[in-house]
């Protein structure tokens, strides 16, 4: 009998998502490969970001994940800008990540605006397991200087808890840029975010 977190060799549980996050692009391609290698996961994402990164965005089991961003940590360490494993990932997350995730209503909105891609993920993961809001968008870093944010929706007390979570988890990493709450959202503004 299987493992009930597999559910074929190829095919498994997304319980986990990992990152690394390089400032070369070229070391960046030679990183996914020897990621890949290295662990049983998938490759949810990996390409090039503003102003010139290049990301590595993985899925799979606890322990894979974590194996494989462990060794593309060890890589090319000196052009890491960041990287992290989360454990029990929110399942909102992958397609908050895709800009594939259905809302009914927008209610009040949250954004929490980071200076990684990395710390956007960590910041909507940590939003959503905070408060009872649900994920509109993970933006990647393009054409933004970098930099990347989450958008969340909710009654307003659970926006400003979800928002206040995750700017308090980030604040001693120096990653956070800004974070904001809309409690009334004008009706164009809510049409640009769906």
């Amino acid at each position: 009998m299987m493992p009930e977190n597999v559910i074929s060799r190829t095919t498994t549980v997304k319980r986990a998502i990992g990152l690394v996050e390089l400032r070369s692009i070229a070391r960046g391609m030679l990183t996914t490969d020897v990621m890949l290698k290295a662990a049983d996961v998938e490759l949810l994402r990996a390409h090039v970001v503003c102003p010139g990164k290049y990301i590595i965005l993985i899925a799979g089991t606890i322990s894979h994940v974590k194996n494989a961003v462990a060794v593309g940590q060890e890589v090319a360490p000196e052009v890491v800008v960041d990287h992290f494993v989360l454990s029990n990932v929110h399942p909102s997350v992958f397609p908050a990540l895709t800009a594939t995730t259905e809302i009914e209503h927008v209610r009040a909105i949250g954004v929490v605006e980071t200076f990684t891609l990395a710390a956007a993920i960590v910041a909507a993961d940590t939003a959503v397991k905070a408060a009872p809001v649900d994920l509109i968008e993970i933006r990647l870093p393009f054409a933004m200087g970098g930099k990347a944010f989450t958008v969340f929706t909710g009654e307003v007390d659970a926006v400003r808890s979800a928002v206040n979570t995750a700017a308090e988890k980030l604040k001693d990493e120096g990653v956070i840029d800004s974070f904001t709450v809309i409690p009334a959202p004008h009706k164009d503004l809510i049409a640009k975010l769906l």
